[in-house]
């Protein structure tokens, strides 16, 4: 029993697709094939159409004179030698007699009797050669007296013409015996010459054929040796394409392919260099920030604690702060929080730059989640949930709460309540959307609102937020695999829609994050691009 092979299939399926890949109309392989192929055949048509006119020719033209020339020369001495009125026997025998030439014609001759009637004396050829198988204008044409001139004082010309009768070339001729006499016409068959022709025409054509087939093979040799170095360039370029810098050609020879895998290699080689140098600044760049944004938090620390001292002395009823200082400790409470929320920030960033980051995922409800976030910084009269229970999703609960927390934050900061939050399933994510009832975002600001320290105006540099907030929502939305959007609302105010798969499992490589992130910060402050525009 014959078993059929899998694996026979699939080479079967790559060289077929291989092979039609090379086929395609496009590829400049098939392009230099056919070019090749009408020029050979351009050549080969014209060489064989000018090789079989020639020939042609040359074979009726020798086969022609040479009947001509004899039938001319049976006129002159066995036709001139009848009587001027012949009797109908005396022409059948002399068309007998000259019929029996070495070109072997029929032969038909006209003449008056002494009784002047027309009599005709055939050689019984072809079928009998009659005068209705000679066209008239070639009658008419040998029947024609001409005037004598000093260069021929002949009164009858032959003339002579080429016909088809039945896909069978002949040739008539006829003419008149000067000084009185019959009318002679000679009908001589050319079918072996065609024959002739008719071989030639074949033996061009197959030529034409193999000619052919030799140009397909060198062009698709000559295109080979063309292509073989253009895709191995092809081939570098998408190894390039795919980032391994290190990739170099071979180089041999002196032609322009090898001075175009020269300037590839060059250029590899300039670009190798440039993203290592991008590499190590941006490198050097993170590990800066990091470092800083590391370094800061033990002071800040402490400030944090002494500030939270003064804020506390603040709201005694003690008074235990100078009411003429008061403004300036407010001052440097507010700014040393909005300082340990863009350490935090700086520090989340970070994590997103090196790769870091990691999900903790649990079953989260997505309506407790975002009324718990709500609730947390007391936006439950300036929001509007509507959620239904039980939509359920598993994704990392402190990072949806980051998201939330700036979104939610941003729309109540720059659109003012009541904010809208709305949530609904679409196949296997969900959608929340946050929409506030503002004057919406500019047009032009609207494609920076997630960049990281995006200022709208120059006029105003500084803004209550570190201006990271929209970004790492949407990083943070990025490494649960969804997305964020922003638009303005028809109805006015700005949207911006939240989309997240119900369930991020698959994004942990089935190791879920150990959890060390929860230890870095909450998230928690409201804050975002357009803030600061």
């Amino acid at each position: 029993m014959t078993q059929h092979h899998p694996g026979g299939s699939r080479a079967w399926a790559a060289a077929r697709k291989k092979v039609l890949s090379r086929l395609r109309f496009t590829s400049l392989r098939l392009r230099l094939v056919v070019v090749f192929g009408l020029v050979a055949l351009t050549a080969a048509v014209s060489a064989s159409a000018i090789a079989y006119w020639l020939n042609r020719e040359a074979v009726l033209t020798r086969t022609q004179d040479a009947v001509l020339r004899d039938f001319e020369q049976e006129m002159r001495n066995r036709a001139g030698a009848l009587p001027e009125r012949p009797t109908q026997d005396e022409l059948q025998n002399t068309a007998g007699l000259m019929a029996t030439s070495s070109q072997r014609f029929s032969v038909l001759l006209v003449a008056e009797d002494a009784e002047g009637r027309t009599v005709y004396g055939s050689s019984g050829g072809l079928s009998g050669f009659s005068l209705q198988d000679v066209p008239v204008s070639l009658r008419e044409a040998v029947n024609e007296r001409q005037k004598d001139t000093s260069a021929d004082k002949s009164a009858y010309h032959l003339y002579w013409q080429r016909i088809v009768e039945g896909d069978t070339p002949y040739l008539v001729a006829g003419s008149k015996v000067n000084g009185g006499g019959p009318t002679g016409y000679m009908l001589k068959s050319l079918e072996p010459e065609a024959k002739d022709l008719n071989s030639l025409a074949w033996s061009l054509g197959i030529a034409t054929g193999l000619a052919l087939i030799g140009s397909a093979l060198l062009a698709q040799a000559a295109a080979t040796t063309v292509l073989k170095p253009v895709q191995r360039l092809g081939a570098a370029a998408r190894r390039l394409g795919e980032g391994k810098l290190d990739t170099r050609l071979r180089v041999s020879g002196t032609d322009e392919l090898a001075d175009l895998s020269r300037t590839f290699n060059n250029a590899a080689e300039a670009l190798e260099k440039r993203v290592a140098d991008m590499a190590a600044r941006d490198e050097a760049s993170r590990r800066f920030v990091a470092d800083m944004s590391h370094e800061l938090r033990t002071p800040l620390t402490a400030i944090t604690a002494v500030t939270e001292v003064l804020e506390e002395e603040l709201d005694s009823e003690s008074g235990g702060i100078d009411p003429m200082i008061e403004p300036a400790v407010r001052l440097v409470v507010s700014e040393t929080r909005r300082l340990n929320d863009l350490v935090e920030n700086l520090m989340e960033v970070t994590r997103f730059d090196a790769g870091t980051a990691r999900l903790v995922l649990d079953d989260v409800d997505i309506a407790d989640q975002i009324t718990a976030c709500i609730d947390a910084r007391a936006w439950l009269d300036a929001v509007e949930l509507d959620a239904e229970r039980g939509i359920h999703a598993r994704l990392d609960p402190r990072r949806l709460d980051v998201i939330l927390a700036n979104l939610v934050g941003n729309a109540l900061k720059h659109g003012g309540s009541p904010v809208r939050v709305s949530v609904r399933e679409a196949d296997d994510s969900i959608v929340i959307e946050v929409r506030d009832h503002g004057p919406g975002i500019p047009e032009d600001v609207l494609p920076h609102v997630f960049d990281r320290f995006y200022k709208a105006s120059a006029s105003r540099p500084r803004s209550e937020g570190s201006g990271l907030g929209l970004s790492i929502a949407l990083e943070n939305a990025h490494i649960h695999g969804g997305g964020i959007t922003a638009a303005n609302s028809p109805e006015g105010g700005a949207v911006f829609t939240l989309r997240l798969p119900r369930d991020a499992s698959a994004l942990t490589g089935g190791a879920e994050g150990a959890g060390k992130d929860r230890a870095d910060g909450d998230q928690s402050k409201g804050e975002g691009a357009k803030g600061n525009a």
